[in-house]
């Protein structure tokens, strides 16, 4: 049982809405307790007791409990207030049952303390018969504090364990009451909207440093690690041993987009080599997006679970500790910093997975169905063939579609179906993956098969995991206490809304690029692979997803079952959809050319160019662009506006997009409200009108979550599993926020703190609002030129949607009128221009709701069947004997022959009249419409052979392209025309004095293709352009007939005949109206033919394929044309992009308004002007009601040009604004200036100052005209334009710097000019800046009127001119300063922020004849060897370990910053006496670069308002005491301490660091101390210079890669300013001690003594100097008394403390807020990647005048030199070590030795004698090891020096902790030596040896089963130790499992250099034999080697084995001799006894 008693908590902070209600949980294992709530209590009791059941299970020392204080919300989500950490590993050790944990400080969610604190007492009853852990104290680390899963604020710990559950499907709810695991953690989505990713390149820098491996699998293995990142691969070292320590540290740069970076893998092999054979490959994959949203985008020291690449259920194979740090543009590096207990790291509490989370098997799968409309990809030769030979040729299936899924790497595909537009696959691919899913995304695409070629994609789409699955996070749970009944039903509700992925079965629509195809490669090709926005429908998927945990998968893909194709099926149903598209405009075409149209799609229906669809009236008539009178063109529809008509077939899914649009509705009316807040609060309204508008968005907040509902989704069609919890999180959030709403109503206080609150309900809403199964195609509208398509649009279908549910539920603009800007197919300028602006009226709806179309109409709807009558001209007589390839009758192409009786009006429709004849008046307008004055011109032709006479062409008189025209004489002055002028040749081009060109004709050309100016012999023709000018004096036109003219059959007709036209044609019409009466509805019935004339000899299905002819012509018309008076108040911009030379540009508008344009006039010189103009448009004619106009206006669009006096204008960018529209002009209504964003390719460029208004004139009296300026242009009048006020603006002009030359000469007398509001004042010049780059002058005073709003304020624009010979004075750098806003102040307050420093100051007074020369003087050295400045630096970081004695000496402490000194926000950015403005120069050439820094101006403003009576006193200035600004010398020392994560510059991934410093003309360059092969060198180097301030201010220091043999490349650089130092007055000059030391390494180092420094400050701040008293002890300084015993009670005195009055002004000096003395740490860059870190450099930097005498000695910061050491091992015996061969005796036996290393040092490996023929395990050595070493003691690291190849020219040095490896071997002769065992023994954490082999076993080693040590004892260091002896284990790993391979029994001993000479020892037993002794071994006489000693083989191998075989044997052969001597010599002795030869 584990009990927790919530005492209490003190000091929570109040919140903004009140005092909060304090409620406290405490989480344990996933378990959640809470105690009840305290109302508005800032110090609340609790006294609560939570208990925690423990099921049995004992606590482990890695357990923890999570404590959160919220203040608790009746509605809504508890808000986060603070969090704590606090680990039980004291309570798991048992030393006790009960901690009292006091004043734990809580946290925020960023790991800061909040300054309040909880109290709590946990106590702890261990389970029946379990034994507590033994464990050791572990001093540090008892409590953590912090938000222990990483939340977002408000979260909280509590969501850890919402969401999803074991076992959960795709469509099941995730119930957090029925986790069967308390202990499973799963992750959440945040809910923060993710930003939208840059859809651009950018530089990316990928760190990750591998740092050691732990538990890696294998015996004697020698790891190595492999990271490959975006297709590039680093690899490590090769180590040794098991848990081997790399420490490398690789980079990658990167320049791609954010989102292709996002769907890399992070890769790690660890690969174990052994003798070059690799083997046992083990890998982890990390996610870059994972990166990116985990804090700070990395992940610094966690450790990776390892698993097999072949085998992933084998379970995990050792860890690797890996940091992985991801930086963008601008991002600065997360630092990482090696913990003290790294050794001592749990690697199961630091694994790498989301925080809260387990990593659990899941399989995803995915069923594709069938696809829907490929578009043809082959080529259709073949089947061209097959029709030539009267076969059926099929081009519609030219296709052999397969289908690819892709995720997280893995791609599956389906199977091809061959020659098929509408395959059906049927099948499924399974994916295993890991949940909570690391990759978002899967991407789905369409390839079309090929035989020979690469496969062509068809399209892309892509699954976002995070849109079709829920973690149950997003809403947070109502408490269960105190709620009201709807709370406890929203609990229920919100609990349900966690689920697993889940798609469909849902079609995804694909786009990309236009569908027709051409054997020509595709320029869109890449809209196809998913980059950019699609242009047109490329067919459609039918795909279901589903997902389940803890399930794996069988087969990779599979054939989809029959069931569920069957089921599949009634997701297919279609429904029939009509579309109505009225174009009321199109306006601002940037040329005419040729005849537009429009064409309306949706999906295949619609597309004109595609036969699969029959023809539909999806396109509108040609029409030719009219000029506006001004700059564009528009299309002239006036009241005949053309309408488009379309019937397609799609799924009902109308439940879906009616959510959508209710939630877009909601969304939209907030952001309008809250606009109109920030609005407000910008412009600084009272208070009391903030709070009316916030009422006002709060109330309609609430009233639009309440009265709009989703629609019910029972009963509803296609209703799929995702619909479902969808619909669940839907409502739980809406409720959620209106509740939210309804207590801010009641509570808030701050209206400007509920802003952001505001703007995260909006991101919610349209969070919401996506809808990932909308199957519904977007309605894609083309402008087409001919047959070529021009420009796009893509409009959402859901925006155009009717609804039945209601209005609410319509899309926002169905059957309203909409602005549409197309744009260019992948634009590469990114719509700077803009083809055409659309003006159109969708509607689009079920066929069955078309009579609800009637409501939404305008206009008379009217349709038009309609032919063209042709004839030809033959011998100047018209009829029709000369049409040829044409018929008497035809459509509009005269290709398709048509009669009028075959003509058949649609279903429901009768004629109305007859046949009648009317020209198409949008085709006929001539190339004069739209201008008030125009130039005929006419070519006047001869010809000659060469070298002849020149005489009339054939042809006198042509146009401009050779075809014939009329002669001047028989051209007339049209109608409503005037002549200018006589015909007169033109001379304004390449041509000679009399007009002529003249040129060579090439047959079979009859007129030359280029033209000269000079005469030559070989010229045969010429021409000369005779122009005349006419001016229109009316309107009035021709009514001509009705015929139209051309000259051939195709080109343009024209009205009027000409006696070369040779062709003619009028068009026949006949007007029908519904039978029936249907109203506007009945449009929808005009499907399908008019009817046709057939040639007998064409078939039926050839002459229906010709799309449009048989299309019906509908139009709508309006019957009254409404005129309105448009005024648009042009007053100004700002920011505007330079796009001249000069640094500037010259901007006018082009403002346009439907089919009107007008222009402003130039501002000559600026990027912020100011026309203050009035544009009045007198009679805009609008069609339509007024009322709806009021309602929806058309916006006035205003594009910016730069006006260019050769060339063409440059576009600036484009601005958009609503006109205010006004239906009664007697009343008036002010329009309000408003600042809106000017946009250039998607980007900001600038801001503009506008207002519009529209007025219906309908008789009454118009607004008087606004005042005039100049000639006629009018102003912004009065009510409209800014209140102005007399406001001053002081101006320190301190001086220039680094002023770049400018057309190739320096800048040498330059002034500057201040240009604000019109005023304009200008500085003395500098006579010689290089002598003196400062202003003479240094305060100028503007007196100008300032609009009284901020928001209305003019920037402040700065120009440099220079004063150059012959009166030139260029511009040579500009600045314009945006905001004034910081430089506004009360000029009556007493400001001493501009005061200079007290250096400066004492400066300024000294003598200026005073020069003291500064010697080189030796380096004061620290006189004691325990304390340097190392010493200082670590115990000022906190790592007191290395210190040593410094801090109990009472020595000094000094300040790291982590940044930049300039970034310590107390600090100022030490600008408070001026700032620096950087100074640019040129033409922004591309948008993505910087523009060019051409100098910088010191300076400050200073704005503050004047009487606008003359006769009141002025303010008293600002700028006042100003410090001398003459050069000044000063002496500069720089301290570089170290540099950190530099980047990489050689190819073994390290650099050669050197530090080069450049000052002015000066560089020290300290390429002879250059660091080898190192990316964190302590340099530890401090440089001298000396200077002239302000000619040398910027002091680079730059670090370089030294190379041999190339050049040395700069790694990357920083720049600090010396003048902002010295001038400042936080006296950065020379940092400020603790104390005033006189001596030792703390020794003072500034010129001034503190009581100089302490004078001067008072007499800058104007106060009286301070009074101290004699002896030192007191001392008054602005009205306080100081004792110096309140400083320096209770703390150490030292020897090196100067006297008390020193030490005493010290003292007072830092409570001034100056700066303490320091080190900075800078971030180093590079001019290729400037927006990317190259690393760190930490040092600092002290200025000294020479005027002010001599500086103290510099600091010694030298590095600390590494100690060396010699471990002496000796090794004694071994036992119990595996028998590992069999003697050929019989016998198991192994020839044992021991070798042993200090890793790193492996080439000082030794090893033992070999004990022979071990029969027991046991062995006998006494044998001594000596390794020397170097240490570095306070950093308790071996520094090693070893080059890594023998060509390197230095050796690099390693940081590697210092271990002994020991291992046990076998010995063989013939053979590999075969490995027994080993053991690592690690020299600061050394495992306690046993005293006994019998003792020594597996359990003393760390991390084996059963092991007594625990991860938290006590280590032993053996430097601390010096000796040790006793048995250690060595381990060998045999089928997976670890086993002792034998004991060893050792002495280590730790001896320093100086011991080594007292105490000599030799290694094995070589002489000194000593120290101790070492005698040779008693090993038995058995011990030998048996080839080298055959007598001893003989005696204790042979004879012992088999003395008994032989003795037997020796006695067998003597009677066997016998016996055969006895048997050989027998029969002679018988046959002598019976013979008796003898006797």
């Amino acid at each position: 049982m584990l009990r927790v008693i919530v005492e209490s908590a003190s000091s929570i902070p109040k919140r903004s809405f009140g005092v909060p209600d304090p409620i406290a949980r405490v989480l344990f294992k996933g378990e959640k307790k809470k105690t009840k709530t305290i109302d508005n209590d800032l110090n609340p009791v609790w006294n609560e007791v939570l208990e925690f059941d423990l099921k049995g299970i004992a606590l482990d020392p890695s357990s923890h409990i999570d404590v959160v204080v919220k203040d608790y919300e009746t509605v809504g989500k508890d808000k986060f207030i603070g969090s704590a950490k606090i680990s039980l590993r004291d309570l798991a050790s048992g030393q006790a049952t009960s901690l009292p944990f006091k004043n734990v400080p809580l946290v925020n969610e960023k790991q800061q303390a909040i300054g309040a604190a909880i109290n709590l007492v946990v106590g702890y009853e261990p389970p029946a018969g379990t034994f507590p852990n033994s464990t050791n104290d572990q001093p540090d680390g008892e409590v953590s504090y912090g938000d222990p899963d990483g939340e977002d604020e408000e979260e909280g710990v509590e969501n850890t364990e919402k969401g999803l559950q074991p076992g959960s499907n795709q469509g099941e709810p995730a119930r957090p009451r029925q986790n069967p695991n308390p202990g499973q953690k799963t992750t959440r989505h945040s809910t923060k909207r993710r930003r939208a990713l840059a859809n651009k390149p950018q530089d990316f820098q990928i760190r990750v440093r591998v740092v050691e491996g732990r538990q890696l699998p294998g015996n004697n293995v020698r790891p190595v690690v492999k990271v490959n990142v975006c297709g590039e691969t680093h690899r490590t070292r090769i180590r040794r041993g098991n848990n081997p320590y790399f420490d490398e540290m690789f980079f990658y740069n990167v320049n791609m987009l954010p989102s292709e970076l996002f769907d890399e893998n992070i890769i790690f092999r660890t690969i174990a080599s052994l003798k070059c054979v690799y083997k046992n490959v083990i890998e982890y994959k990390a996610y870059q997006h994972f990166i990116l949203f985990s804090p700070a985008h990395s992940v610094l020291r966690k450790w990776l679970l390892l698993s097999d690449l072949e085998d992933s259920s084998s379970g995990p194979k050792g860890y690797l500790k890996v940091s992985i740090i991801l930086a963008g543009n601008g991002d600065e590096p997360q630092t990482e910093r090696r913990e003290v207990n790294d050794e001592q790291d749990d690697i199961e509490s630091n694994l790498l997975v989301p925080a809260g989370v387990t990593l659990r098997s899941a399989s995803i799968s995915l069923k594709v169905y069938r696809a829907e409309d490929m578009p043809q990809m082959d080529d259709a030769f073949i089947q061209t063939v097959k029709q030539v030979f009267g076969k059926d040729g099929d081009k519609k299936n030219l296709v052999d579609p397969f289908f690819e899924m892709s995720y997280s790497g893995k791609k599956l595909g389906t199977k091809i179906v061959e020659k098929n537009a509408n395959p059906e696959w049927n099948q499924v691919m399974n994916i295993q993956a890991k949940f909570p899913f690391m990759s978002e995304c899967i991407k789905l695409t369409v390839f079309d098969w090929d035989r020979l070629t690469k496969n062509d994609v068809i399209g892309t789409a892509f699954l976002n995991l995070s849109k079709i699955a829920s973690s149950g996070g997003e809403i947070e749970e109502p408490q269960a206490e105190n709620t009201n009944t709807l709370s406890s039903e929203l609990s229920t509700a919100e609990s349900e809304v966690g689920f697993l992925p889940a798609f469909g079965p849902c079609y995804i629509n694909l786009y990309g690029s236009p569908r027709e195809f051409s054997g020509l490669p595709d320029p869109y090709d890449e809209l196809n692979t998913g980059k950019g926005e699609g242009v047109a429908y490329r067919g459609r998927v039918l795909v279901e997803l589903s997902s389940k945990l803890d399930e794996k998968v069988d087969k990779r893909v599979e054939d989809i079952s029959s069931d569920d194709i069957l089921l599949a099926q009634k997701y297919q149903r279609k429904r029939k959809y009509s579309l109505c598209a009225v174009f009321h405009s199109a306006c601002m075409l940037q040329e005419p050319g040729e005849p537009i149209q429009f064409e309306v799609s949706i999906g295949n229906y619609g597309n004109k160019l595609d036969t699969t669809c029959k023809p539909l009236a999806s396109t509108t008539q040609f029409s030719y662009g009219v000029f506006d009178g001004n700059h564009y063109y528009y299309l002239p529809w006036a009241d005949t506006k053309p309408v488009v008509i379309l019937t397609s077939f799609w799924e009902d899914i109308n439940h879906r997009l009616d959510s959508v649009n209710v939630l877009l509705l909601i969304a939209e009316r907030l952001e309008d409200n809250l606009t109109s807040l920030k609005t407000a609060i910008l412009a600084k309204e009272p208070e009391s009108r903030l709070v009316e508008i916030w009422l006002k968005l709060v109330n309609h907040t609430i009233e639009d979550l309440s009265s709009f509902k989703l629609p019910v989704m029972e009963g509803q069609a296609n209703l799929t599993a995702l619909d479902l919890q969808i619909k669940k999180l839907r409502d739980a959030s809406v409720a959620s926020i209106r509740q939210m709403a309804q207590r801010m109503r009641q509570e808030a206080t701050d209206v400007k703190a509920t802003v952001s609150e505001f703007e995260d309900w909006l991101e919610r809403l349209k969070q919401l609002a996506e809808e990932p199964q909308n199957s519904f195609p977007d309605v894609i509208i083309w402008m087409m030129r001919g047959e070529r398509r021009v420009a796009y649009a893509r409009v959402p279908a859901n925006r155009i949607l009717y609804s039945t549910m209601g209005e609410e539920a319509c899309g926002k603009f169905c059957g309203r009128t909409q602005t549409i800007f197309m744009q260019y197919p992948m634009d590469k300028d990114k719509g700077v221009k803009i083809p055409v602006q659309l003006r159109v009226n969708m509607w689009l709806g079920l066929s069955a709701h078309e009579k609800k179309f009637n409501s939404f109409a305008e206009g008379t709807f009217s349709v038009f069947a309609e032919m063209y009558e042709n004839q030809a001209k033959v011998i100047r007589n018209w009829g029709t004997t000369g049409l040829v390839g044409r018929h008497k009758f035809s459509d509009v192409t005269g290709k398709v022959k048509l009669k009028q009786e075959r003509f058949m009006p649609p279903r429901d429709w009768d004629w109305e009249g007859d046949w009648f004849f009317e020209p198409e008046r949008c085709l006929l307008t001539e190339a004069d419409a739209g201008h008030t004055e125009f130039t005929d011109e006419v070519f006047q032709n001869e010809t000659r052979f060469p070298g002849g006479e020149w005489a009339p062409a054939s042809e006198p008189y042509t146009d401009v392209n050779g075809e014939q025209a009329q002669s001047p004489g028989e051209m007339d002055c049209p109608p409503g025309w005037i002549w200018e002028d006589e015909w007169s040749y033109d001379v304004n081009r390449a041509v000679d004095e009399k007009g002529w060109e003249y040129g060579v004709t090439i047959p079979p050309e009859d007129k030359p293709k280029s033209w000269g100016a000079a005469e030559k012999m070989y010229h045969v023709h010429r021409r000369k352009r005779l122009v005349r000018p006419r001016r229109r004096t009316s309107d009035r036109r021709t009514s001509g007939d009705d015929w139209e003219y051309s000259s051939l059959i195709g080109w343009k007709f024209h009205r009027k005949e000409r006696s070369s036209d040779m062709f003619r044609r009028r068009r026949w019409r006949r007007k029908m109206a519904p039978s029936d009466r249907m109203g506007a509805s009945a449009i929808f019935r005009l499907e399908g033919a008019l009817g046709v004339d057939v040639d007998e000899k064409a078939s039926k299905a050839d002459a229906t394929k010709l799309f449009g002819a048989n299309t019906p012509n509908v139009s709508c018309n309006f019957s009254r044309c409404y005129r309105y008076h448009l005024r648009v108040y042009v007053y100004q911009a700002k920011t505007l992009c330079a796009m001249d030379k000069d640094s500037f540009s010259d901007p006018y508008v082009h403002v346009s308004f439907l089919n009107v344009s007008k222009t402003t006039e130039v501002v000559r010189s600026t990027l912020n002007p100011t026309w203050d103009q009035t544009l009045i448009f007198e009679d805009v004619e609008v069609y339509g009601d007024p009322k709806t106009i009021a309602r929806n206006p058309p916006d006035v669009v205003m594009e910016l040009y730069d006006s260019d006096q050769v060339g063409r204008d440059e576009a600036l960018g484009r601005c958009t604004c609503p006109p205010i529209v006004n239906l009664n002009p007697a009343v008036a209504i002010n329009p309000k200036l408003l600042w809106y964003p000017v946009t250039k390719k998607g980007r900001d460029a600038g801001q503009m100052l506008v207002a519009a208004e529209l007025l219906l004139k309908d008789g009454g009296d118009l607004p008087l005209l606004p005042p005039v300026k100049g000639d006629s242009l009018f102003m912004v009048p009065q009510g409209i334009r800014p209140v102005v006020q007399l406001t001053a603006i002081e101006v320190l002009t301190w001086g220039l710097r680094n002023m770049k030359t400018y057309q190739l000469a320096s800048v040498s007398s330059p002034s500057l000019v201040v240009e604000c509001g019109g005023e304009v004042v200008h500085t003395a010049v500098i006579k010689n800046f290089k002598k003196n780059p400062n202003f003479p002058g240094s305060v100028l005073l503007l007196k100008v009127l300032l609009p009284k709003q901020e928001m209305y304020t003019p920037p402040i624009i700065l120009k440099v001119v220079d004063h150059r010979p012959f009166g030139r004075k260029p511009v040579v750098g500009q600045c314009t300063i945006d905001s004034l806003e910081e430089f506004r102040c009360d000029p009556y307050l007493n400001n001493n922020e501009m005061v200079m420093s007290a250096k400066m100051a004492m400066i300024s007074s000294a003598p200026g004849d005073v020069v003291i020369t500064i010697e080189d003087r030796p380096i004061v050295r620290a006189e004691e060897d325990t304390v340097d400045w190392w010493s200082k630096f670590y115990a000022s970081i906190g790592e007191k370990e290395k210190c040593g004695p410094y801090l109990q000496k009472g020595y000094d402490t000094l300040q790291v910053y982590d940044c930049e000194l300039e970034d310590v926000p107390e600090f100022c950015g030490l600008t408070d006496f001026c700032r620096t403005f950087k100074l640019q120069r040129g033409k922004m050439e591309d948008e993505d670069e910087d523009p060019s820094v051409v100098g910088e101006f010191k300076g400050s403003f200073r704005v503050y308002p004047l009487y606008e009576d003359p006769g009141m006193a002025a303010p008293p200035r600002q700028f006042r005491e100003l410090p001398e600004s003459g050069p000044q010398e000063c002496l500069v020392r720089i301290y570089v301490v170290r540099c950190s994560d530099l980047q990489p510059k050689d190819n073994n991934g390290l650099c050669d660091p050197y530090i080069k410093i450049n000052l002015g003309r000066r560089t020290v360059d300290d390429r002879e101390n250059y660091k080898p092969n190192t990316l964190n060198p302590e340099f530890g180097r401090t440089f001298e210079m000396s200077c002239f301030l302000p000619h040398d201010k910027d002091l680079k220091i730059a670090v370089y890669d030294f190379d041999l043999l190339s050049r040395d490349e700069k790694v990357g650089e920083t720049i600090i300013d010396l003048e902002n130092r010295l001038l400042s007055r936080f006296s950065s000059y020379c940092g400020l001690p603790q104390t005033y030391c006189i001596s030792g390494s703390n020794q003072w180092r500034d010129q001034l003594k503190p009581s100089q420094i302490l004078q001067n400050l008072a007499r800058l701040r104007g106060i009286p100097p301070p009074g101290l008293q004699m002896d030192g002890s007191s001392l008054s300084f602005e009205g306080k008394q100081y004792s110096l015993m309140d400083f320096e009670a209770n703390k150490v005195e030292h020897q090196h403390l100067g006297p008390p009055k020193e030490r005493l002004a010290l003292h007072v000096l830092r409570n001034q807020g100056l700066v303490p003395e320091h080190v900075e740490t800078r971030t180093l860059y590079s001019s290729f990647r400037p927006t990317l870190s190259q690393g760190k450099i930490q040092m600092w930097v002290d200025i000294f005048p020479k005027s002010l005498g001599v500086p103290g000695p510099p600091s010694d910061i030298e590095p600390r030199k590494a100690k060396r050491y010699h471990l002496r091992t000796i090794i004694w015996n071994t036992t119990d070590v595996i028998l590992d061969e069999t003697s050929i005796t019989g016998e198991n036996m192994s020839d044992i030795y021991v070798k042993g290393w200090m890793p790193g040092m492996e080439e000082d490996k030794q090893k033992t004698d070999v004990h022979y023929r071990s029969l027991d395990g046991d062995g006998n050595f006494n044998w001594r090891f000596i390794f020397g070493f170097d240490y570095l003691p306070a950093e308790q690291l071996c520094l090693v020096s070893k080059k890594n190849r023998f060509w390197n020219l230095d050796k690099t040095e390693f940081r590697i902790p210092p271990k002994l490896n020991i291992q046990i071997w076998d010995n063989d002769k013939f053979s590999l030596d075969d490995y027994l065992g080993t053991v690592e023994l690690d020299l600061l954490h050394l495992i306690p040896p046993a005293k006994s082999p019998e003792k020594c076993s597996m359990k003393m080693i760390p991390g084996m089963e059963g092991s007594s040590l625990s991860k938290t004892s006590k280590a032993t260091s053996l430097f601390a130790q010096k000796s040790v002896r006793g048995w250690w284990p060595c381990l060998i790993e045999q089928d997976g499992k670890h086993v002792i391979g034998g004991k060893v029994e050792m002495t280590l001993e730790i001896v320093e250099e100086k011991e080594v000479e007292e105490k000599p020892a030799g290694k094995g037993r070589d002489e000194p034999n000593m120290n101790p002794r070492l005698e040779s071994p008693n090993r038995p006489d058995t011990s030998f080697f048996w080839f080298t000693n055959p007598c001893k083989t003989m005696k204790f191998i042979v004879w012992r084995r088999f003395k008994w075989i032989f003795i037997i044997s020796i006695i067998l052969i003597l009677v066997i001799l016998f016996l055969a001597i006895m048997l050989y010599s027998l029969p002679n002795y018988i046959s002598m006894k019976i013979v008796k030869p003898f006797s």
